[in-house]
């Protein structure tokens, strides 16, 4: 929803700040007021053309600036493939800036974005229906998704299976695909999935041996050291250094000593038993010491010939992963590819059959969706019928054009897509006599709106788009016609945000928010101004476009009956 709207310097706006709201927010003012100028500023932040004629005389540059209030899963996709953070709060802020020279500066949420950018995001948030191109129901692309929508959950359904069946049919393609290569490429790829499993094969890895051989190495490597420590800790505890008393034999001497006095306290015969635990604890130390001494040994042969089994490891897991687990792993995936490229003619005959199976489920699912977009179709172009014949278009007729293309390509397959085999595409033919054709060929805006207005009615429900403006909708109408027009606006607003512009009372009064645009001029400038109606003002406004200028008696009272009744249809059940 378009939340709110800043413009400056645009032709004759100095400075305007416009707060929308939700329902249906008309634009109102006398003939060369400016609402085209709103329009035009909108179509600028939608990445529309802007030309430096329509900057302020007098003014370097021009600004717009749109606050959105959006669906965040509706434009995640484009803001993170654009690199920019979407706001907590889901507010979208676009800003476009352009000057006299030419140059133009866009931004999405303060972050500079380009023209093509705005004009993505514009066709996901706004439809501006009149005499500007950026409207989804102009794509054809949208057309099948519209009328799978208004089809119900019955199509809906239906292309679920068929999504399910289409990726197994796709999967199957891609597997005979890669199996069936060209002969050369096949060869090659046998020698080196061969040359690889041998390489692994050959080097007899085993899990956990890295850090075994890691170890070996730290030790053999250490030998002279540890050699040292383990000799010099058997001499200091055993057999003493450079003739002292080992710790050993002082600790015997010890035990003679205090056994002298031991019969005399027992304290003295616990220390004796301690000491004598001691010395055998000491003893055992020693010589496991000792058993460690002898085993060390300087081995320069097996030194090398673990730094080569490292190296070995170290070079297999820089080709097939990061360690030996990974390695046996990717060993045993080639293993098994290797098995099937060999005995590939027999599994791509398996596959070929279950192909076979696959496309004609698809098929027989496309057939059964081009069955019920046909019953669908007939409902929409019935309905839309009778909406433009109460919209003064009594002679246009509304086609959905609907083409089952099932011709296969020239690898011999159906062109199957994301909705099935069929191509859908609205067509409009606005007067008696003049052929059907797509919406975008229709010349006239008032047409085009009216048009857009009728679909957008019946699809009101199923058509997502959050924002919609109406412009010119109003050309060529009155009474009766432009009476359900605005019934018609007020009902799509039930669902969607419009903003329309309009120069009839009839369409005014439906009005939940009113705007009016006015021109204000001094003996030195003139300048447009937006302001947002309330109460009596409103009835005044509605008085002046029955009447003109000068506001009677009998137009103010005509004005605040049309009021009345919008208002007591708005509360109907239809609404």
């Amino acid at each position: 929803m378009l939340v709110q709207l800043e413009i400056r310097n645009i032709a004759l706006i100095d400075h305007v700040s416009i707060e929308l709201a939700g329902g249906l927010n008309v634009l109102s003012g006398e003939t060369g007021a400016g609402k085209s100028i709103i329009i035009d500023s909108i179509n600028a932040i939608l990445g529309g053309r802007v030309s430096k004629d329509i900057i302020r005389t007098g003014k370097e540059k021009a600004m717009v600036e749109a606050v959105f209030q959006v669906d965040a899963e509706r434009v995640r996709d484009l803001l993170e493939g654009y690199g920019i953070e979407p706001e907590e709060d889901n507010t979208l802020v676009v800003s476009r800036e352009f000057n006299i020279h030419g140059k133009s500066i866009c931004r999405i949420n303060g972050k500079m974005a380009t023209v093509s950018m705005l004009r993505e995001l514009g066709e996901r948030i706004i439809d501006v229906h009149g005499q500007y191109d950026n409207q989804s129901l102009l794509r054809t692309e949208n057309h099948i998704k519209l009328l799978d929508s208004f089809g119900g959950e019955h199509i809906e359904k239906l292309k679920l299976e068929y999504a399910q069946a289409l990726q197994k049919y796709k999967s199957i393609c891609n597997r005979i695909k890669e199996l069936s290569g060209n002969s050369g490429e096949r060869e090659r790829r046998i020698d080196l999935l061969k040359y690889q499993i041998d390489e692994i094969r050959k080097a007899g890895l085993k899990i956990g041996e890295e850090e075994e051989l890691n170890k070996q190495r730290l030790l053999l490597s250490n030998s002279e050291k540890v050699l040292g420590a383990l000799s010099k800790a058997y001499e200091l505890l055993y057999t003493g250094v450079d003739g002292s008393m080992s710790a050993s034999d002082g600790i015997n001497e010890a035990i003679q000593c205090i056994s002298t006095v031991a019969n005399l306290d027992v304290k003295y015969e616990s220390i004796s038993k301690k000491l004598e635990d001691l010395y055998y604890q000491l003893e055992d130390a020693a010589e496991e010491i000792r058993s460690e001494r002898d085993k060390v040994e300087y081995n320069p042969e097996l030194l090398e010939s673990i730094d080569e089994r490292i190296d070995l490891i170290f070079r297999l897991k820089k080709k097939y992963g990061q360690s030996i687990r990974d390695i046996l792993e990717y060993c045993e995936k080639i293993e098994q590819e290797l098995e099937e490229i060999i005995s590939s003619e027999e599994i791509i005959k398996k596959l070929q059959s279950q192909m076979k199976e696959a496309d004609n489920e698809l098929y027989a699912l496309s057939c059964k969706l081009n069955e019920e977009r046909h019953k669908a179709a007939q409902i929409l172009e019935d309905r839309i019928g009778n909406e433009l014949d109460d919209l003064e278009m009594k002679k246009a007729k509304f086609k959905v054009d609907i083409l089952f293309d099932q011709e296969p390509d020239s690898s011999r397959h159906r062109p199957y897509n994301s909705s099935g085999l069929n191509h859908v595409e609205f067509l409009i033919s606005p007067n008696a006599g003049e052929p059907l054709k797509p919406l975008s060929k229709i010349a006239s805006g008032g047409e085009m709106s009216r048009v857009m207005l009728a679909i957008k009615n019946i699809l009101a429900n199923v058509d997502s788009m959050p924002t919609l403006i109406f412009d010119e909708i109003d050309t060529g109408i009155s009474g009766r016609a432009a009476q359900k027009v605005g019934e018609k606006l007020s009902y799509i607003s039930k669902k969607h945000q419009v903003i329309c512009v309009t120069h009839l009372a009839q369409i005014a009064c439906m009005a939940d928010s009113h705007y009016l645009i006015e021109k204000v001029s001094d003996d030195v400038s003139t300048e447009t101004r937006v302001v947002k109606l309330e109460g009596k003002a409103v009835d005044n406004e509605i008085a002046r476009i029955l009447g003109g200028a000068s506001i009677s008696d009998t137009t103010l009272k005509y004005a605040k009956e049309l009021l009345q009744n919008a208002r007591k249809f708005k509360k109907s059940a239809c609404i």
